[in-house]
């Protein structure tokens, strides 16, 4: 049978250490979707491909939570230490925290598989030499799926459409799969599940969105040798196949579009003013946002604590026997009067009593030290011995059994 209390123990161990990163991260979520806000407004408004370039900045978010700095630095440990001291104390608080970005994945990536089986299910046709499945119902086209997408339009392009205006329509599709439009979307909603308790993540996915939309028309309208307005025109003759708020309409469509007359008339204003760019420009500025986001990881996992480190720290405690009673822990002195090996360890007798008597400690005096720290709080795998306090020897030397790895600490080092 399995010891269900050690499973359960480890469990509130993963959700409490994984609730204390991930909140952190939503701390810097609501700072960061500010400034992105405010900087597409004011600096950027004119400027598409650097609109969308500053949501790349939310690569960073996931591995925040693990920054020395949480630790190390006074003034942002005065900041953040209640939030630490709830999210490592209030095992029902992680709880929640986990149970909600279950809900968030069930519905935000339900949509999703609803969405991937109702395509599945569609006709397929060939326009010119490529296969896209056809819907009854009256929505934009869209794409669904990362590594085999599908381009899916409405049954009546076919029929109304030129040639042309569906190569056009086409196009505006694989772009989006070309630009990698597809899993940036995945790899927001992922975002928004993680931190679901940052509504603005959810509410500021239309300028998300919107800015890839952007990108897509300008590359598209440069790319077809047709001019903004011949672009525009095809646009404006896909709305009109729209059935607004139609109950049929899939409710988590990729890219298919903006729906409401307002983000359509934003869309042709930003197609009425388009001029050429500089493809090379745009490469050069896609290279540099790729290496300042590695320089950016390489910086945040040197200021990080490692996946898992041995801990240094010795803990000494009294049981009374009633209650257990820290003496003494992350004190930089025990270590001058502890050591140990992996068969002993070592007590200056003298220098340790001083401190026993100190704490007027009379019960039983255990020592733990050794083990294994992911971040400060969260250890596993610590040794312990009873310090004989019969002894005359300068120098005590206490025998103890080094306990086995197993399957907890195997997670441990892993997670």
């Amino acid at each position: 049978m399995p010891d269900w209390s050690r499973i359960g123990s480890f469990l509130d161990f993963c959700a409490a250490y994984y609730t204390t990163q991930l909140v952190r991260c939503a701390v810097f979520s609501f700072v960061l979707i500010g400034l992105v806000m405010l900087l597409r407004k004011a600096f950027f408004s004119e400027r598409t491909f650097l609109r969308g370039l500053l949501w790349q900045s939310f690569l960073l978010l996931p591995f925040l939570g693990k920054l020395k700095l949480f630790y190390e630095n006074k003034a942002v440990v005065n900041m953040t230490w209640r939030l630490t001291e709830a999210t490592m104390s209030w095992i029902w608080a992680d709880r929640i925290y986990m149970a909600g970005i279950f809900i968030a994945g069930v519905c935000i990536f339900g949509k999703r598989l609803r969405l991937r089986k109702s395509v599945a299910g569609m006709e397929r046709i060939s326009l010119d030499n490529i296969m896209v499945s056809v819907t009854d119902m009256n929505v934009t086209p869209f794409t669904v799926g990362l590594f085999v997408p599908k381009i899916v339009i409405p049954k009546v392009m076919p029929e109304r459409y030129s040639r042309e205006e569906l190569k056009a329509v086409i196009q505006h599709e694989r772009t989006h799969i070309r630009l990698g439009h597809l899993w940036f979307g995945l790899a927001w909603d992922i975002l928004r599940c993680f931190l679901w308790v940052n509504p603005f993540l959810t509410v500021f996915q239309k300028y998300f969105r919107a800015d890839m939309e952007d990108i897509c028309d300008r590359v598209c309208i440069q790319n077809s040798g047709k001019t903004a307005h011949e672009y525009g025109m095809v646009l404006l003759k896909t709305l009109k196949l729209l059935r607004s708020g139609s109950e049929g309409t899939p409710p988590a469509v990729t890219y298919a579009g903006e729906k409401e007359f307002a983000d359509m008339k934003r869309r042709m204003g930003k197609i009425a003013d388009f001029c050429p760019y500089r493809k090379k420009m745009c490469m050069c500025m896609a290279v540099i946002l790729v290496v300042a986001i590695g320089a950016a990881l390489l910086i945040v996992h040197s200021c990080s604590y490692g996946q898992c480190r041995e801990d240094e720290n010795i803990l000494v405690y009294e049981y009374n026997g009633e209650e257990s009673i820290i003496i003494s822990n992350h004190d930089t002195g025990l270590n001058q009067m502890i050591s140990y090996d992996d068969r002993y360890v070592y007590v200056h007798r003298e220098a340790f009593e001083a401190l026993l008597r100190k704490n007027n400690a009379k019960g039983q005096i255990f020592i733990v030290f050794g083990g294994l720290y992911k971040l400060p709080g969260f250890l596993c795998g610590g040794q312990s011995c009873l310090y004989e306090t019969d002894s005359a020897d300068e120098v005590v030397r206490i025998p103890y059994t080094r306990q086995k790895d197993d399957w907890v600490m195997a997670l441990f080092k892993i997670m």
